[in-house]
Order: structure tokens, then C-alpha cells, then sequence
């Protein structure tokens, strides 16, 4: 298993396909809901480009020497967002499924939650790895050797302010 590197300029591009990748599904749905930190960014920009509001919820699940060792999966108590509700389809986004682990458990989370009357959801990811123990409904690369992924942004991870 070798690692994966990538740059700015790839990381963006992936996330232009991913919203053509859906938008080629023709799927419609009400807003969006990214798993932060991993999906901010790719929420972010998909919710540009749909013009559809973008909803957070926390959760963490690395830590560890450059955070990635694998740990329990922590969900925040509540979701943030900008509307009365989420809407009845919901758009689910993060970087990539991994393990598989907090896609499940965020998808149960969700339906513990009824109070956001949500019907469907479906997620959509960067990067679905062999490994992992459930499939998202879009995702731009498949990666049978399960390589870890750095990410542009990593660099912040190990620079503290007084570095700057």
C-alpha cells in the first residue's frame, strides 16, 4: 500500500466531477449536510455550485502522531444550520469512506433523529476505499489498495501560529 498525495489543484477538480456525477444522476435534493472537518470543504463548494444550503455536523474519529490513528467515532449533539429544517433529501458529504464506520453510524445517527424528518439521503465522497464496510451512492475514485491520503491542507495539521 502505497500513499496517496494530493494537491490543491486535484483536490479541486475532484470535487467539480463529484457535482457533475450528481447532477448526471438527476437527483434532487433539499440541502446538503457535510461531516466536518473532511467534507467542509467539498460542502462548501458544492453548496456554491447548487446554490443549496450547507448544514454541519461535527464528528472526529483521528488523532494521534499527524492524526491517523483511528479511534472512536465522537458525532456532535446537533446539527448547525442556517433554515427551519433540512429538508426531506439530504445530501450527505465528507472526503472519503475509509472504514466505512462513520458513514454507518452517521446514517443511523440521522434516522435516531427524527426530528429532522428527513426521507432520503444519500452521501457522497472523493474517495471510497476497498476497505471500507459500506459503499457511498457517488464517489469519484475507487482505491482497491486502500492508500492512506494526504490532503493539501495536512500542512496546517503541524504548523501552530507562532510558525507563521
Amino acid at each position: 500500500m502505497s500513499d496517496l498525495y494530493v494537491s490543491w489543484e486535484e483536490y479541486h477538480a475532484k470535487i467539480e466531477q463529484l457535482a457533475a456525477q450528481i447532477y448526471r444522476s438527476q437527483w434532487e435534493f433539499d440541502q446538503i449536510l457535510c461531516l466536518a472537518r473532511g467534507g467542509l470543504r467539498i460542502g462548501d463548494v458544492l453548496s456554491r455550485i447548487y446554490n443549496k444550503p450547507l448544514a454541519i455536523l461535527s464528528t472526529s474519529s483521528y488523532g494521534g502522531k499527524d492524526f491517523q490513528e483511528r479511534g472512536k467515532l465522537t458525532i456532535a449533539h446537533s446539527i448547525t444550520m442556517t433554515t427551519e429544517t433540512l429538508g426531506k433529501r439530504v445530501l450527505l458529504v465528507d472526503d472519503l469512506v475509509d472504514s466505512g464506520v462513520t458513514l454507518v453510524n452517521i446514517l443511523e445517527w440521522l434516522k435516531q433523529h427524527q426530528e429532522y424528518e428527513i426521507t432520503e439521503v444519500r452521501s457522497a465522497v472523493l474517495w471510497f476505499k476497498d476497505c471500507s464496510v459500506a459503499k457511498p451512492d457517488y464517489y469519484i475514485d475507487f482505491l482497491a489498495d486502500n492508500p492512506w491520503i494526504h490532503q493539501p491542507f495536512e500542512k496546517y495539521e503541524k504548523l501552530n501560529p507562532s510558525d507563521l
